[in-house]
């Protein structure tokens, strides 16, 4: 494998990770409300879900989804319901910033799974590897994917950073709302996105 096609591997991971989608947009309004420690921790499962995803896929499940074409309509639907429900929690969401209760933070697992059903992660595996590494032999899945894990992970947290300046600008309940509501409406409308 060559330097300059790992670094096109690289520049693919880093605009397909810093890109706003749902898991970017969660990882922001999860840091403003909850703070950096809960945004870092869902960035986390966020990052080993995709990297896990794309190990997947490069070990042979888009050879099955090739096959299988209505598993990719079935996970879009999935996906496209997951992100609805996140911003119908967002928009919900009371704005109170003293409150114990973090029953509705962004956890690790919230990461993984949102992963799993984010078309967009779906998109950047298989567009990756059918760019990058079309025969996707071990060793070339594995580097790629080596690349994507610290990309994807520092990407996110450029998410959670600007999560945490927002928050402290919206200080009071009101403007909280005011965020969470315009973020669950972005988060809602990248669904309508992924339809068309």
């Amino acid at each position: 494998m060559t330097l300059s096609l790992i670094t096109s591997m690289s520049f693919f991971a880093l605009a397909a990770s810093l890109s706003p989608g749902p898991v970017n947009l969660v990882s922001l309004s999860g840091s403003a409300r909850y703070g950096i420690k809960t945004g870092l921790v869902f960035v986390t499962g966020a990052t080993l879900g995709f990297v896990v995803l794309f190990l997947l896929i490069g070990f042979g499940l888009h050879l099955l989804i090739d096959q299988l074409s209505w598993i990719t309509q079935v996970l879009q639907w999935l996906g496209i319901a997951f992100l609805l429900y996140l911003s119908y929690q967002l928009f919900t969401d009371n704005g109170k910033l003293n409150s114990d209760q973090h029953n509705n933070a962004p956890t690790f697992m919230t990461g993984a799974i949102m992963q799993w059903l984010n078309p967009k992660a779906w998109l950047a595996s298989l567009s990756g590897i059918a760019a990058y590494i079309p025969n996707a032999e071990a060793t070339e899945v594995m580097i790629f994917a080596s690349l994507y894990l610290p990309i994807c992970w520092l990407s996110l947290s450029i998410w959670v950073w600007v999560g945490k300046i927002l928050g402290q600008y919206f200080q009071s309940p009101a403007k909280m709302r005011l965020m969470n509501k315009t973020l669950a409406i972005l988060l809602a409308g990248s669904c309508v996105l992924i339809l068309v």
